[in-house]
């Protein structure tokens, strides 16, 4: 709406805070929570893997797949100029996939197929590749969610078991109330200029409804959420630690 931001982390459009704004800052650390908590299932948790796994994960999805995302319609409204932004998805899948040979080298280079997929569906999902056939709630379920959780297991242990598998469902499904929850917040923040109405009470009493209102509970649940899975990956890690 008018005079709101295009995001509840988004900072005023302008310089540094641009940078800021375009890494989603609560949303990259939720998703690198997946990473966390998948490599927490494993029996023993290697911390030098868990770091690669983190680190390849925030190239590509905090840093490539969010610029690629601003580089297809500037939804986030930043001033960041389009070459930047090119270079920075360029420069943070390239990044991700050069740590994920080096991790393959260490743990198995069964590894190779999460580099295709992940090197496809972060372009593919950024830029709506094929008229957004790639840009579903199913595909950020299963992409954003599901596999970072199985890509940290495997980069601890080098196999899929079920234990993951069930996990990775679980990470898939809060990832995709996520995007249920934020789809309209995002529409109210970015795309409606107005709301006007009225709630009516069964006592007949009644209470005026604006955009705020109307995204104060699913935003207002975002708010929480990340931080909630957050503090759930590191403890897990924690529980894990050698």
């Amino acid at each position: 709406m008018s005079g709101d931001t295009p995001s509840f982390y988004a900072l005023p459009s302008g310089g540094w805070r641009d940078y800021w704004t375009l890494l989603h800052p609560p949303y990259t650390l939720w998703h690198l929570s997946y990473v966390t908590i998948g490599a927490s299932l494993a029996s023993e948790l290697d911390p030098g893997r868990l770091g690669l796994a983190l680190l390849a994960f925030f190239l590509a999805v905090g840093i490539a797949a969010h610029a690629l995302d601003e580089l297809n319609g500037r939804p986030l409204r930043t001033a960041i100029p389009r070459w930047v932004l090119l270079a920075l998805s360029g420069t943070g899948l390239l990044g991700a996939l050069a740590v994920g040979v080096y991790g393959c080298s260490i743990v198995s280079w069964w590894g190779v197929p999460f580099m295709v997929v992940g090197g496809f569906v972060v372009p593919a999902y950024g830029l709506e590749w094929w008229g957004g056939r790639f840009h579903t709630e199913a595909w950020f379920a299963g992409m954003w969610g599901g596999f970072p959780a199985l890509a940290g297991y495997f980069a601890q242990t080098g196999r899929v078991d079920v234990r993951i598998v069930v996990a990775c469902l679980g990470c898939a499904w809060i990832a995709a109330a996520q995007r249920r929850l934020s789809t309209p917040v995002r529409m109210l923040r970015r795309q409606v200029s107005a709301v006007q109405g009225e709630v009516v009470f069964a006592d007949g009493s009644s209470r005026a409804l604006d955009g705020a209102a109307m995204r104060a509970a699913p935003e207002g649940a975002l708010r929480v959420l990340w931080l909630g899975m957050v503090a759930l990956a590191v403890a897990m890690a924690a529980a894990r630690w050698p």
